[in-house]
C-alpha cells in the first residue's frame, strides 16, 4: 500500500466495504462522543469521516490533535448506520474505522478557522491566503477558475487560433493606465514596463503573417482597486484575426463564450445569440455602456415635458432644461404599493453621499380621489402642480400608472445619464427585478471615436487609439471641426455579461496614413506617433493585414460563473486595496547594494 493514501477523501463509497484504506488530509473538525471519537478528514478531493475508538493506544493523540493538522489514518472501511449516512458529501455512505494513525504535521493555533468559513477580516485573510484557501468556497473558485481556462483554451484551439506568449518586458506606451516600471542594470538609466496588455505585439503578430492568435495573458497596470478589479495585475484571454470584418470577430468569439458559460452555468441558462446595441443607444436606455440587461427598467429622456415652467409648477427643471440640460426619468414599477417613503428617500440620500449628485428627484404615483376619480396624481414636488393632460401625457410616455414611482435625474447631459444608470441598477435591485439564473450578454458596438476633454478643451481619443474609424480616411479628413470629429464612430466594441463588463475590442487602423490623421486630429503629430509607437507603425508600412480583435476579461469570467462580486475571490494569491502582498511582504524596501546595480538612488518621500 501507498505510504500516505490508497484512495483520496472522495473516493470511497458502499461498495468499499470491508476493504482496508489509507487516508491522508487535514483534520477538518472532531466530534468526542461517548465512546468514539469523529474526524472529518479533509484534502483536495472531498471529505471522509475516519472514527477512533477508545480502545485504540492512540486514541488520547487523535482527540488532541489540533484542526488543520496533517494525518495519514489506515482503517477498515465500515457502513454508516441508515440513521448516520450524510448525503451531503460523497462519502456519507461509509465511514474508516482507524487501525493506524500518524501525524504527519501538527498544526499551530489557528489565525483564522477553516471549518464553517465565518466572516473574518480581510487584512488577516490574506495575510494567511494558504489557510483561507482551505475553505471549501474559496477552493472550489480557484478550481473553477482553472477550469474555466482549460475550457477557454481548448475552445479557441477548436475555432483555429494559436496561442503564442508576448513578452513580459517592453517598453512603456501611453495606453491608458499607468505603467509599472522595471529598471534595466545593463542600461543605466533606462527602464523597461510591464505590459499593460499585448496589444502592440499581438498586432504584430498579425503583421507577422499568423493568422489567429490568442493567449491567457497576464497584463500589468497601476490601477486603484475596484470590486471587479485587482491592482497590480490581471489576466484576459487576449485574441487577435488577420483578414475579418467586425462581424467575423463576433461570429468567432460568441460560441467561445456562450460555451464556457453554458459548461459552467450550474442550472443557469445562457441567453444567445447576443443582441448588438449602438453605444449611443445603450447610454439613452440604459444611462451606461455596460448595461445588465437582466433589469427590465429603461431610462426616458422626459425633459420636453419640464421646459414649459407653467404646465409644470417646477421651476427646478424648467430652468436646467431651457440651460440645456436634460431630465431623465428611471421608472420605479409597483414602487409605490411595495416601497414606503423611506425608499424614495434613501435613493435621494445615496445619489448626494455616493454620487456626489446634488439629489435625486421622485415622484409617487396614486390613483385619483373625489374629484380626480379616474386619474393618476401625485403629491411629490416634481409632478404635484402638473397640468393634468400634461401629466396624463408624461405618465403615458413612460408606461406608468397608479402604484407606480419614478425618479427623476436631472442635470448637464453626462451627469444626468450618469446619475440615471447607477440609479437605474439600484432600483432594479431594491425592487427584486433583476432576472435570476441567467447569463444576458450583449455586445455594444458603434463606439465614438473621440471624445472632447474638459480640461484641456481639446478632442481626444475616447477609447483605443489603435482603432480604425468608420468611414476611414475620407470620414477623417471630413471631419474639419470639434464638432463633426466628436461624431465620428470607430469599430470599437464591448461585451457585456450582467452589467460587467468582460472586454473591450477593436478592427484596427492597420493603415499608417490614416492612423497618422487620426492621432492628428487628437494632437498628436506625427514625430509622436513614430516615437512613442515606433514598432507598430514601422511595421505597418511594410504591409499590415486588415485585422481585429478583443481581449475577455479572465478573472471577470470567473467572477460571474463563481456567483461572488469580489474579484480578490477568485484569484489565488491577490493584493489587498493598497496593492499590497500581505502574505509575501510586497512592496518592500530593497537594500542600497541592488539600488547601486541598478543604478537609483531613492528620493525622500514628501510628507504632506
Amino acid at each position: 500500500m501507498h505510504d500516505f493514501r490508497s484512495h483520496t477523501c472522495n473516493d470511497l463509497r458502499a461498495d468499499h466495504v470491508g476493504q482496508t484504506a489509507r487516508l491522508s488530509g487535514w483534520v477538518h473538525r472532531k466530534r468526542e462522543h461517548a465512546n468514539a471519537l469523529f474526524i472529518d478528514l479533509r484534502d483536495h478531493y472531498g471529505l471522509t469521516q475516519v472514527v477512533v475508538y477508545p480502545n485504540v493506544d492512540f486514541y488520547e493523540a487523535a482527540k488532541r490533535v489540533p484542526a488543520e493538522s496533517v494525518i495519514t489514518v489506515t482503517g477498515e472501511v465500515l457502513a454508516r448506520d441508515a440513521d448516520a449516512k450524510n448525503a451531503e458529501i460523497a462519502t456519507g455512505d461509509i465511514e474508516l474505522r482507524v487501525a493506524e494513525f500518524v501525524i504527519e504535521s501538527q498544526a499551530d493555533p489557528l489565525p483564522l478557522p477553516v471549518f464553517g468559513e465565518p466572516d473574518y477580516p480581510e487584512d488577516i485573510r490574506l495575510t494567511h491566503r494558504y489557510l483561507d484557501l482551505r475553505r471549501e468556497t474559496l477552493h472550489k473558485n480557484i478550481l473553477l477558475r482553472g477550469q474555466v481556462i482549460n475550457s477557454l483554451r481548448s475552445r479557441m484551439i477548436d475555432q483555429g487560433f494559436t496561442e503564442f506568449q508576448t513578452p513580459i518586458l517592453t517598453a512603456s506606451s501611453p495606453e491608458g493606465a499607468r505603467d509599472f516600471l522595471v529598471p534595466s542594470r545593463l542600461n543605466p538609466g533606462k527602464f523597461y514596463a510591464l505590459p499593460q496588455a499585448p496589444q502592440q505585439f499581438k498586432q504584430l503578430i498579425m503583421v507577422a503573417g499568423f493568422d489567429r492568435y490568442f493567449q491567457i495573458a497576464p497584463c500589468f497596470r497601476d490601477e486603484d482597486a475596484r470590486a471587479d478589479r485587482s491592482p497590480g495585475e490581471f489576466y484576459q484571454l487576449d485574441i487577435e484575426m488577420s483578414f475579418v470584418t467586425q462581424e467575423d470577430v463576433f461570429n468567432a468569439i460568441e460560441p467561445v463564450m456562450a460555451g464556457v458559460f453554458e459548461e459552467f452555468a450550474d442550472g443557469r441558462t445562457v441567453e444567445t445569440p447576443f443582441p448588438r446595441i449602438p453605444y449611443l443607444e445603450a447610454m439613452d436606455k440604459y444611462g451606461s455602456d455596460k448595461p445588465d440587461l437582466r433589469n427590465p427598467i429603461l431610462l426616458k429622456d422626459v425633459s420636453a415635458f419640464f421646459t414649459d415652467e407653467s404646465k409644470t409648477g417646477f421651476g427646478i427643471f424648467a430652468k436646467i432644461t431651457k440651460g440645456g440640460g436634460k431630465v431623465i426619468a428611471i421608472p420605479a414599477p409597483g414602487a409605490t404599493d411595495s416601497q414606503s417613503r423611506k425608499f424614495f428617500d434613501e435613493m435621494d440620500k445615496w445619489a448626494k453621499k455616493e454620487m456626489q449628485a446634488p439629489g435625486l428627484g421622485y415622484a409617487r404615483l396614486r390613483a385619483g380621489e373625489g374629484e380626480e376619480v379616474g386619474t393618476v396624481v401625485s403629491q411629490d414636488p416634481a409632478l404635484k402642480n402638473f397640468d393634468p393632460e400634461h401629466l396624463k401625457a408624461l405618465l403615458a410616455e413612460m408606461g406608468l400608472g397608479a402604484g407606480d414611482g419614478v425618479f427623476f435625474s436631472a442635470g448637464k447631459k453626462s451627469d444626468a445619464y450618469k446619475l440615471a444608470g447607477a440609479a437605474r441598477d439600484r432600483v432594479g435591485a431594491n425592487l427584486g427585478l433583476i432576472e435570476e439564473g441567467i447569463f444576458k450578454f450583449c455586445w455594444i458596438v458603434d463606439f465614438p471615436m473621440y471624445e472632447w476633454d474638459e480640461d484641456n478643451k481639446k478632442v481626444e481619443f475616447s477609447h483605443n487609439p489603435f482603432s480604425m474609424p468608420q468611414g476611414g480616411m475620407a470620414a477623417l479628413e471630413a471631419a474639419d471641426t470639434a464638432e463633426k470629429q466628436l461624431d465620428l464612430l470607430a469599430y470599437q466594441y464591448d461585451i457585456v455579461c450582467n452589467g460587467v463588463e468582460l472586454s473591450s475590442g477593436a478592427i484596427r487602423n492597420h493603415k499608417p496614413d490614416v492612423m497618422y490623421k487620426a492621432f492628428e486630429l487628437a494632437g498628436y503629430d506625427k514625430s509622436v506617433v513614430d516615437t512613442e509607437f515606433a514598432g507598430m507603425i514601422n511595421a505597418f508600412k511594410y504591409g499590415a493585414p486588415p485585422h481585429g480583435g478583443i481581449a475577455p476579461g479572465v478573472d471577470r469570467i470567473v467572477m460571474l460563473l463563481a456567483g461572488t462580486n469580489t474579484i480578490r475571490d477568485v484569484i489565488l494569491f491577490p493584493m489587498n486595496g493598497q496593492a499590497q502582498d500581505l502574505m509575501m511582504n510586497a512592496p518592500a524596501e530593497v537594500d542600497s547594494a541592488q539600488l547601486k546595480e541598478l543604478h537609483l538612488k531613492l528620493v525622500p518621500v514628501e510628507k504632506d
